[in-house]
């Protein structure tokens, strides 16, 4: 059977620039910086201080009071932006088929900070203390649990967790869904709500994290030379997917078509990317190759670019590897300059900026791109967003491990 055709009807977002999807695509347009000094916790004995939290957020808004403490924040934001996304849509929840709806939102770490909370009640009130909640709170399927509960999505239920790939990852699989006619709509994405202890000190401890700490709003700058690692940040990006069939019989706004999918392991090192841009290259060509467009005519990249010296560098030549020529021609962005590294949570609002891109045909700027490295020498969008068609975009998500991810936006037609 001929693959079905999958459309992006609905954006929902949460990060470091808003709540909301307007105040985000207003502060990318803006080219603001969500990054601070940290407010969850007390950092004086952290040699990091800064990170992309998520402010002004009322989970009271999107979750009865009883029901906030049976879980952890990353759950909280995965409901809050499923409800932005449902309602962007257009789609009456209470229409849908509920057996043909299914739900893919994973988290790349999950409810760590429920572990350290209820870590501290076991080691200072005993056992018995422990939260009923505590594991239902925490565990990475939860978050696709309770979206699938509140919109009685009864289809196909999955969460990802491959790190830094989780929420493209996430879109991807309910991509392929959709495509093999398991589920007629999804609801997909990634969360993530790490800013803690454990999670800053044990980044720091590996020295992933920029310790610019006298100036957050410019620590995150990928691409260039400057720059000295990335800013932890938190939120949830996502995306209402539809068959095209579907979504034009009930006359919904489509933002792009979903039309390819990769998947690739570098099989090279646990948190180091393979030198020669070999995994990144492949994903990109798979996902290339899984929509049927050349190359040529890929007019924008929403980049991986998490601003780690090697991370740039690497994907950076992935890019002229498998597009020669055309890569000078081609733009780069990466909104991690922005919003700071979402961790699982990345590929869902990264994949809902770059539908945002090619509906307005507007990219986003690389913002704190000051001093290029010599080594990065492609157009990334510096500093101020462009508009400029975007008729085919690709948006990139790697991770420890090794493992690599890619989708391919286009138009729709």
């Amino acid at each position: 059977m001929p693959k079905r055709r999958v459309v992006i009807t609905g954006l929902g977002m949460i990060s470091p620039l808003g709540v909301g999807n307007d105040a985000n695509w207003e502060a990318l347009r803006s080219a603001k910086s969500g990054v601070g000094l940290i407010t969850h916790f007390d950092t004086s004995e952290y040699n990091v201080k800064i990170a992309a939290e998520v402010r002004d957020f009322d989970p009271l808004q999107f979750i009865d009071k009883k029901e906030l403490k049976k879980m952890d924040r990353f759950i909280h934001f995965a409901l809050a932006a499923s409800q932005f996304a449902v309602e962007d849509s257009g789609i009456d929840p209470a229409a849908l088929d509920s057996d043909r709806a299914g739900v893919s939102i994973g988290s790349g770490i999950g409810g760590l900070g429920f572990i350290e909370r209820q870590h501290k009640v076991v080691l200072e009130r005993g056992p018995k203390r422990i939260s009923p909640f505590f594991i239902p709170g925490l565990i990475v399927n939860l978050a696709a649990g309770h979206v699938s509960i509140r919109f009685r999505a009864r289809g196909p239920n999955m969460a990802q967790c491959t790190a830094c790939s989780t929420g493209t990852h996430a879109v991807g699989e309910a991509f392929r869904v959709i495509q093999h006619g398991q589920a007629d709509l999804m609801i997909a994405g990634g969360t993530e709500a790490v800013i803690c202890p454990l999670a800053v000190g044990g980044f720091s401890a590996m020295k992933a994290l920029s310790t610019r700490n006298d100036d957050p709003a410019t620590a995150s700058r990928p691409f260039d030379a400057t720059r000295d690692g990335f800013v932890m940040g938190e939120g949830a990006g996502v995306l209402i997917l539809e068959e095209r069939e579907a979504a034009l019989a009930r006359g919904a706004r489509i933002y792009a078509e979903l039309a390819g999918f990769g998947m690739t392991a570098d099989a090279f090192h646990i948190t180091a990317p393979s030198e020669d841009g070999d995994g990144a290259m492949r994903v990109m060509k798979a996902a290339i190759d899984d929509a049927g467009v050349a190359p040529e005519a890929v007019d924008y990249i929403n980049a991986h670019g998490t601003a780690t010296p090697p991370g740039d560098r690497t994907e950076t030549l992935a890019i002229k590897k498998l597009f020669g020529d055309h890569a000078y021609k081609l733009a780069v962005s990466s909104t991690k300059s922005s919003t700071g590294h979402l961790l699982g949570a990345a590929g869902g609002v990264e994949t809902a900026i770059t539908a945002w891109a090619v509906y307005n045909d507007i990219m986003p700027p690389t913002i704190n791109l000051r001093n290029p490295d010599p080594d990065c020498d492609l157009d990334y969008v510096p500093n101020e967003a462009r508009s400029s068609i975007v008729s085919c975009a690709l948006n990139n998500s790697f991770g420890f491990g090794g493992t690599n991810a890619a989708l391919l936006l286009k138009k729709h037609e």
